[in-house]
């Protein structure tokens, strides 16, 4: 089993920032990549992009692409979404997820979840 810990979350206002964090512990080992999704209330849950467990490749859902940046600590076993110019239909809750699929895309299926962590940003 891996688990995964979201933090970071909270509320910002329109055009600001906020840094979301991932921690991954347990059986790690069979993990190729990470991923962001968000869920806003009422909507189906949304892909936001992922990185390899390498952190040599990032895919992103080409609406974020630009605002959104997914980065990796190897050292550290962390994953971070960087989001920026935030606006108020980014509000939502956060997960984080991982996937043990050799073949890697943006639809692929996430085998282990987080708790997920809200963010709402006012207008």
């Amino acid at each position: 089993q891996v688990q995964l810990v979201e933090s970071g979350g909270g509320l910002v206002q329109a055009g600001g920032s906020l840094r979301l964090s991932c921690a991954a512990s347990g059986r790690t080992f069979g993990v190729n990549a990470m991923g962001w999704f968000r869920q806003a209330p009422g909507k189906e849950r949304e892909f936001v992009g992922y990185i390899t467990w390498r952190g040599d490749f990032t895919a992103y859902a080409d609406s974020l692409k630009g605002r959104f940046t997914i980065s990796r600590d190897i050292a550290k076993n962390t994953v971070s979404l960087q989001m920026n110019s935030l606006r108020s239909e980014d509000t939502a809750v956060y997960y984080c997820a991982a996937t043990t699929r050799t073949t890697l895309s943006r639809g692929m299926n996430f085998d282990y979840w987080g708790q997920g962590t809200q963010v709402t940003v006012s207008s």
